[in-house]
């Protein structure tokens, strides 16, 4: 979104790490503290990045966060975090990022989901559920707000090389690539290229749709 020319708004729950991310893309880019679960601090950060920027034109809600384990060893705190952030998150970042492109009739929103919200998967259950649930809200959305140009997407992605899948065992790497036709993890620049897409004028036909990322494990 920086190469291509926008000025972004970042938030995280730590004010500090905000700040240092935004400062490392340079100029145009601001970092705020938010927790994107508590109705509140979601209302004010929309707000604070409206009077900083002017406007918000695209929404990307990106923020996930996971608790893996079986069913019966869940606790209520493991489904509860986990649906508050990925999916009550999506729900209150759109409902205050979206007043303002209703007004203007134009807007892009574009909620990060999973193949796991498709699929889902053994000890994952809190985390396929909020991510099957932003699909949802997604579709519904799209329909509430096409009247007004404001389109609505999600995005899929599959195994993506991070921190994260760089740390697991031979064994799961070998089964992840095994599932994979394209026979890679994917790129964090190759989920943001999807993301870019569905925010462009390319896209301006499409809405409520999934664009699933995964190098064919989903088909």
């Amino acid at each position: 979104f920086i190469d291509a020319g926008a000025k972004v708004a970042l938030c995280s729950r730590d004010a500090a790490a905000a700040e240092q991310t935004a400062s490392a893309f340079g100029e145009g880019t601001r970092g705020y503290a938010c927790d994107v679960g508590v109705s509140n601090q979601v209302e004010a950060f929309a707000k604070a990045v409206e009077k900083d920027f002017g406007q918000i034109d695209v929404l990307v809600n990106n923020a996930g966060f996971t608790k893996d384990t079986l069913l019966f060893l869940m606790t209520e705190a493991d489904w509860d975090s986990v649906v508050d952030t990925n999916m009550k998150g999506t729900f209150l970042m759109t409902k205050y990022a979206a007043r303002g492109m209703i007004k203007r009739r134009w807007g892009r929103v574009i909620n990060i989901t999973s193949v796991v919200g498709l699929n889902g998967n053994k000890g994952q259950s809190n985390y396929s559920a909020s991510k099957a649930g932003i699909i949802g809200f997604t579709k519904s959305i799209a329909k509430e707000l096409a009247s007004r140009n404001v389109l609505v997407n999600a995005v899929a992605p599959g195994f993506v090389e991070t921190e994260l899948t760089q740390s697991v065992t031979p064994e799961a790497r070998k089964y992840f690539l095994d599932n994979i036709p394209l026979g890679r993890l994917g790129r964090s620049s190759e989920i943001a290229s999807a993301v870019l897409f569905l925010a462009s004028d390319l896209a301006s036909y499409i809405t409520g749709q999934v664009l699933v990322v995964d190098g064919g494990m989903v088909m």
